[in-house]
């Protein structure tokens, strides 16, 4: 998994949480804090599979704490609700980037169709779902 376009300049705007990154072809783009923390490319967020995607509600208000980078191929980024496992490949931020229209309807409609909020006072977990064999608690979740 290759890498095509490459940052030339990457620029964290705490004041307005955002990181901004120019890339090699001339595109620029804006990455809110909250779109980069629920679309993070942590096992949290995206589990081991499309399947198992975490929707991550109450986090309009979350910021970023700190950039660094990942060898010569990422960055990983610190939020202030202390999520910090998440790689940011250069091919992951750029197709975020260009795709982000879409990926944000995707959010708001999967937030929607759950019942949850992006504000932190009201959002809610979903209820766990015992139709998936669990029954007398053997799947680890308390009853």
């Amino acid at each position: 998994m290759g890498t095509d376009h490459w940052p030339v300049e990457i620029r964290h705007r705490q004041a307005e949480k955002l990181i901004e990154i120019e890339f090699d072809d001339g595109n620029t783009y804006q990455y809110p804090a909250e779109l980069l923390r629920v679309e993070s490319p942590s096992a949290e967020v995206q589990g081991h599979g499309p399947s198992q995607k975490t929707i991550v509600p109450g986090r309009r208000d979350v910021g970023i704490m700190a950039v660094e980078p990942v060898g010569h191929y990422a960055i990983r980024i610190q939020f202030d609700d202390m999520h910090d496992t998440g790689i940011f490949s250069w091919r992951y931020l750029y197709d975020l980037g260009r795709d982000k229209e879409r990926i944000w309807q995707g959010y708001l409609d999967a937030l929607a169709e759950h019942g949850l909020s992006r504000d932190p006072r009201a959002a809610k977990a979903p209820a766990h779902d015992h139709s998936h064999g669990c029954g007398s608690g053997g799947c680890g979740h308390k009853h």
